[in-house]
């Protein structure tokens, strides 16, 4: 089946690596894996984060635009035969797969879109009743986190919804843990680190709003560690980087910042720790959760939205309550404390990776689209 792929958040061909880009690459993947192929209909992103309705106003004509030139194009060209939105909520809706889908005649497919009422009337009312619209008319909605399914049932029908649990290629992971000793040691002699202590690693995007909130939780976490010996790698850049480094500013001589880092990169560094920990405030799930895991690590996080889909409390990690630091550290301290269950979670996570969370598993559910 021809398939237009779109994902007005942030198109697969981004410069900028993020969870985002990433998932949309292996939802590439995955369709094609199921036999799919694919054509990516437009990088246009409709994301509008500061709240102003003219703007928002701007991009939806821009987009029906766009909408209007496809099927001008498809009309004399070999049209798709199914439209895939990735990745749709209320700051960017699709303004081009429902024009598209319905003038070409085919079915729209949507994943990973989520609605929440309290967005109703609020500064983003466009692209919340934009967005509502859109799952009205979706052939098949993919939820990525369970968490989703309760503000999608009120628009979509029970049997059009699926649950598409969060998927990686393991290959680049394993590969590098069955290197780990010469990563460690790399790292060790560059990073001047004990390679005897245990080491944290933390793989994230550093902006504001959440993801500066995971890092100040994180700090405040690690605070309360202060007896343990332990070291922390952080893997990430961005616009907020001088106040996550301020965040650690108290625990500078345990932490090295490494920049962002690219797919194999960050598997290595990965494969040379000895866990990851993570608070993920209002994260829909966490890739990097999923990375660390295929490459052997156990994971410490907060149960929160879809972090349990990808996390096995008490399988594969550990998971505290909800931004609760107190207890978050007490599960940090149950696996610095006690190499043999690092290992054997770490084992663990790497077998629930392979077995339940690949792009090949995922594509037996594209197979057959709507």
């Amino acid at each position: 089946m021809r398939v237009a792929f779109y994902a007005p958040l942030k198109p697969p061909t981004h410069g900028t690596p993020s969870g985002d880009r990433r998932v949309a690459r292996l939802l590439i993947d995955a369709l094609a894996l199921a036999g799919h192929e694919i054509e990516l209909a437009s990088d246009f992103r409709s994301y509008e984060g500061t709240g102003d309705p003219q703007r928002q106003a701007a991009l939806r004509a821009q987009g029906e635009a766009i909408a209007r030139g496809l099927i001008q194009k498809w009309s004399v060209k070999k049209r798709p035969e199914l439209w895939f939105t990735y990745h749709l909520y209320y700051k960017a809706p699709d303004w081009l797969g429902p024009l598209a889908a319905e003038a070409l005649g085919i079915p729209y497919v949507l994943t990973e879109a989520s609605h929440a009422p309290k967005r109703a009337g609020g500064p983003w009312a466009i692209g919340h009743e934009a967005t509502a619209r859109a799952l009205g008319c979706a052939a098949r909605v993919f939820s990525l986190s369970r968490d989703d399914i309760a503000g999608l049932l009120p628009l979509v029908a029970k049997d059009r919804i699926a649950f598409l649990p969060p998927f990686l290629d393991p290959a680049p992971y394993q590969f590098a843990f069955s290197q780990r000793t010469a990563h460690r040691q790399r790292l060790a002699k560059q990073l001047s680190l004990p390679p005897e202590e245990p080491w944290i690693v933390v793989a994230a995007m550093m902006r504001e709003g959440d993801k500066l909130a995971s890092y100040r939780t994180l700090a405040g976490t690690l605070g309360r560690l202060a007896d343990l010996p332990w070291r922390l790698l952080v893997a990430g850049d961005g616009p907020a980087r001088a106040a996550v480094e301020n965040a650690f500013r108290k625990l500078i001589s345990r932490t090295r910042f490494l920049g962002a880092l690219e797919e194999d990169p960050l598997a290595r560094l990965y494969a040379a720790c000895d866990l990851l920990a993570w608070p993920a405030v209002n994260e829909a799930f966490g890739m990097a959760l999923l990375e660390a895991q295929a490459a052997g690590l156990p994971v410490v996080s907060c149960a929160l939205r879809g972090v349990p889909d990808v996390v096995v409390d008490g399988r594969t990690g550990l998971l505290a309550p909800a931004l609760d630091e107190a207890a978050l550290a007490a599960r940090l301290r149950e696996l610095l404390t006690d190499a043999e269950k690092r290992i054997a979670m770490g084992r663990e996570a790497a077998r629930f990776v392979r077995e339940e969370r690949t792009a090949q598993i995922a594509a037996r559910q594209f197979r057959k689209l709507p």
